[in-house]
């Protein structure tokens, strides 16, 4: 049935391409430009043909275009917060293409309303982004979900590192802090009871070894469900992925300077500069950079960076266009301190109370440090074939490099003398770790009408590179560390060690490591990929998204070994009251091409190979718009299986000749594990009165092993996090009276239980459930802004894992100043 529905796609395909240009003369098309008396950037105005449905917004050269237009005589309305309106009538006739620009003046009293008080405008409102579907669609025309978090936002929030920025966002929670370490070294987060890493930037692959810097963040998209069939499986998860768009070159000179110092020693100073490169402000310049430092709340740690973001567009005419962007970060600091429950025997502790850790240890000090430079660097051109094809040509490179100490504490069994509390055992090695992306992409965009049938569609062709260079050392032990009330005990073994023993030196450390071999791993993955995807509009209100994709999976460490994979996705939209209330359906699915591998038995090695994992989503849900976009509202339930999951199972070998000498266990792989996750999701965002905004989500996920290693089936998977999560955010800005100006912001995050060791052998460890409280006040002048941030209002004590413990800010302050030119 698959290999019949891929060839019925290709051949709408071809026909399609074929055909463009007799679909195209059954109706008309309006376009044009418009600009602005104060050299503002004319994109998000509207522009509408009155008393018709038919309308759109300017993009950011402030062009515009409305197709399917009925021949007749219509009015023409432009308008835009902070701008006079414009109407004109218009005539249009049958196939024709008519041009119409205009030029806007801006209502000074009001624009400055809009500066002073943020005007009616629903600043935490989602965007249209393309890179969401790889199509101009709407939210309410998608029938996938996702959120966004908005750039206005994170400023409001004094935003200062990816993890706070994820917190405005329902159905996704922190799993496992950014380490640093080679190859994983990015943040985890758990999306829809899966765990993710923030891998992509503007929809192409962008690899981080740390935690990613939010100077240069536009938005963040955290689109949901398996979405194999548009970004591939190499960088997402089953859950979905995060995605973080840039900011853009525009036509103005303008720019802001902002410094941030808080607690724990923070200091931060970020600048962002435009500026038109020639007369025609055809060629333009942005640059964001951000210098970092700040330390840890423990009794160690730090962390320092320095990052910029230069970035150039240039518009050769009217069809052709190029957009670079690049990113550079350097990044040195301490690992976050991380406890490791044991995982092959009953735990000794359950719960945080019983655990007894007093969060202000970090078990390290700070001269090991761990190096992350990375870069990411996309270039794009967009050419204009015609008026219903466009062709998007891009190449993405990113690198992450570790190089450093990497540290962890492992709970041992070492000691069986000490009954009262656990003994965690330091492991440290030296990083010396590259990993190297190379990505292709090109996209055709059709825009055209069959019959009576809308059909955008996209179809494009993708080649992903993933290289990595491994020169690390092996791990060595120093020393150990005692959590508990008998310290007694653990320095009748170690000496008086105020429960801490082992070199914290780098001089110490180099010593350990010495002249000891280092790994020469290399590996090389390929993936050669083709998608399409079609959203045909039966009418207006009623719309079928159609996609497929087709991997090809190349692995060079092990020669000849090749594998295909392919991805359907479907999608149904319905909307009752156009423009303000859709009903969709989706099915998606995800997929992981598994690398070949090993089962070994004793001193015997048999290599395997394995097939696609697969996971498949069903989901049913609502998207509104209400009230002139002062609503936003999602409501959706989702079905997610996962088959054909690999799982390893580890048996202990004695070799009977040498019954003392310690050696690798058994390792026997398997293709047979599942899992089934659903859950219900809620957000909304909205302006209900003028100067007041609110995002407020709230996520419920229930997932379960349903086959695989018998040491995991019928739990809760460890990487699904907590069931329930709960976020909001609301703020409010005087726009009138003595306190013209003034606002504040005030809101939270639920987290509920979370089993973050959940298995038969070991039993459970759970994290309590938490409310966090935030809170903000800031000024705002036309040229500057003061904001005060205090998160953690209660001062709790809070925590995230992943078969891990890992401890969070306390109660923190911090003070933002900027001023724009």
């Amino acid at each position: 049935m698959t290999s019949k529905f891929t060839i019925f796609l290709l051949s709408l395909c071809f026909t399609l391409l074929l055909n463009t240009t007799v679909w195209s003369q059954e109706k008309a098309t309006l376009k044009g430009q418009i600009t602005t008396n104060d050299d503002q950037s004319p994109e998000n105005i509207s522009v509408i043909l009155k008393g018709t449905r038919l309308g759109t917004i300017t993009d950011s050269e402030g062009n515009y275009k409305i197709k399917n237009v009925k021949p007749g005589i219509y009015t023409l309305k432009i308008s835009a917060v902070g701008y006079t309106s414009k109407e004109k009538k218009i005539t249009i006739n049958e196939g024709q293409e008519l041009v119409e620009n205009f030029s806007i003046t801006s209502n000074s009293e009001e624009l400055t309303e809009v500066v002073i008080n943020g005007g009616r405008k629903n600043h935490f409102a989602r965007k249209d982004n393309q890179q969401v579907s790889r199509l101009p669609l709407k939210n309410l025309e998608n029938p996938q979900v996702y959120t966004t978090i908005t750039g206005e936002l994170l400023k409001e929030q004094v935003v200062t590192n990816f993890d706070d920025a994820l917190k405005n966002a329902s159905g996704i929670t922190p799993l496992w802090a950014a380490t640093g370490r080679g190859g994983d070294g990015a943040a985890y987060y758990s999306l829809r009871g899966f765990a993710v890493q923030p891998t992509m930037v503007n929809g192409l692959p962008g690899l981080t070894n740390g935690s990613l810097d939010p100077a240069n963040i536009d938005r963040i998209e955290i689109i949901k469900g398996p979405s194999g069939t548009l970004f591939g499986s190499s960088l997402i998860s089953y859950g979905g992925l995060i995605n973080t768009t840039t900011k853009r070159p525009y036509k103005t000179f303008g720019g802001e300077i902002n410094y941030t110092v808080g607690s724990f020693g923070l200091n931060r100073v970020t600048v962002d500069v435009n500026t038109p490169l020639n007369e025609k402000k055809t060629l333009n310049f942005r640059v964001n950079s951000a210098f970092h430092t700040q330390n840890s709340f423990q009794d160690a740690g730090f962390k320092e960076s320095y990052f910029i973001a230069p970035s150039l567009s240039y518009e050769v005419n009217d069809r052709l266009s190029f957009l670079i962007n690049t990113e550079f970060m350097s990044n040195e600091a301490t690992n976050p301190t991380m406890l490791f429950l044991d995982r092959g025997a009953p735990l000794r502790v359950h719960n945080i109370n019983e655990l007894k850790y007093d969060n202000q240890r970090s078990y390290t000090s700070n001269e090991l440090t761990l190096k992350t430079p990375s870069y990411n660097i996309q270039s794009q051109m967009l050419y204009k074939l015609s008026d219903q094809w466009t062709s998007q040509t891009v190449f993405s490179t990113s690198s992450a490099k570790s190089q450093g100490n990497y540290a962890y504490l492992y709970e041992g069994t070492r000691f069986t003398t000490i009954t009262d509390g656990i003994v965690l055992d330091r492991y440290f090695n030296y990083q010396d770790n590259l990993n190297l992306t190379t990505d292709i992409q090109q996209n055709f965009n059709g825009d055209f009408n069959i019959g009576s049938l809308r059909n955008r569609i996209v179809v494009g062709f993708d080649y992903f590179k993933r290289t990595t260079s491994d020169r690390s050392s092996g791990y060595f032990g120093n020393g150990s560390v005692y959590i508990g009330d008998n310290l007694q005990a653990f320095n009748a073994v170690f000496g008086p060690s105020n429960g801490d023993t082992g070199n914290l030196t780098k001089v110490g450390s180099d010593a350990i490591v010495g002249d000891s071999p280092r790994n020469n791993n290399k590996t090389k993955q390929e993936i050669y990929s083709a998608y399409v995807s079609n959203v045909i509009n039966f009418t207006p209100a009623l719309s079928a998204m159609l996609s497929l994709r087709a991997d090809r999976f190349m692995n060079a460490k092990n020669d000849g070994y090749n594998q295909t994979a392919f991805s359907p996705k479907f999608g149904l939209v319905y909307q009752p009251v156009l423009d303000k209330v859709s009903l969709f359906a989706n099915y998606m699915n995800g997929f992981v091409n598994v690398a070949p591998g090993q089962n070994r038995n004793a001193t015997i090695a048999t290599p395997l190979t394995f097939d696609p994992e697969k996971a498949n989503q069903f989901e049913v849900g609502t998207k509104l718009n209400l009230f002139k976009d002062k609503l936003y509202a999602t409501f959706s339930y989702y079905d997610i299986k996962v088959t054909d999951q690999v799982y390893v199972v580890e048996t202990p070998y004695v070799d009977p000749t040498n019954p003392t000498v310690p050696q690798p266990n058994n390792q026997t792989s398997y293709q047979d594990g599942g899992q089934h996750n659903k859950g219900f999701e809620a957000e909304f965002v909205a302006n209900p009165v003028n100067g007041l905004n609110i995002v407020l989500g709230y996520s419920y996920n229930d997932a379960i092993l349903t086959a695989g290693d018998a040491d995991f089936v019928g739990f809760r998977p460890e990487s699904a996090g907590a069931q329930n999560l709960a976020n909001l955010w609301a703020s409010y800005k005087f726009t009138n009276g003595v306190l013209r100006g003034f606002g504040l912001g005030f809101g939270g995050n639920y987290v509920g239980d979370n089993k973050i060791m959940n298995r038969k052998v070991a039993g459970t460890f759970t994290i309590p459930e938490y409310t966090v409280l935030n809170s903000s006040l800031f000024y705002t002048a036309e040229k500057f802004t003061i904001t005060v941030r205090l998160n953690n209002i209660t001062n709790e004590d809070i925590y995230d894992g992943w078969s891990t413990i890992h401890p969070k800010d306390p109660r923190a302050l911090a003070a933002s100043f900027s001023y724009r030119f």
